[in-house]
């Protein structure tokens, strides 16, 4: 995992975040935005990739997830001991491999394309209205 100062977070190298824009397909419902100082992919508002640092982290089904960590990928814990169900970090060799990369993150985008819709927020909604 990236190393971090106590207290916060990690953040992406500029090679990072390039490398990893490249990757996300583009589409209608695909948008790329901020998240905690890294850079994530959402599919219909849910997200479905994205950077913690230098590690990317896909959104996949536990079987698909099992065959990431069999190939060099590890539970997706942005806070040490408290992994986040769903998600799983993909092998650290993934921009100079990105072919498997690619294949994950399509995988990813078209499971969490299936969820539904997420509904603007409260603050989101007021902010457009303004």
């Amino acid at each position: 995992m990236s190393p971090m100062a106590p207290g916060s977070l990690p953040k992406p190298s500029d090679d990072a975040k390039t490398a990893f824009a490249r990757l996300v397909p583009d589409g209608p419902t695909v948008t790329m935005r901020p998240m905690f100082g890294n850079l994530a992919a959402f599919v219909n508002g849910n997200l479905f990739a994205g950077l913690f640092g230098e590690d990317l982290f896909v959104r996949l089904s536990e079987d698909e997830s099992a065959k990431v960590r069999k190939q060099g990928g590890r539970e997706f814990a942005p806070m040490p001991g408290r992994p986040m169900r769903g998600y799983v970090t993909v092998p650290g060799a993934w921009r100079s491999k990105p072919k498997p990369v690619e294949g994950w993150i399509k995988l990813a985008l078209e499971q969490t394309g299936h969820m539904p819709p997420k509904a603007a927020t409260a603050k989101k909604s007021a902010a457009k209205k303004k």
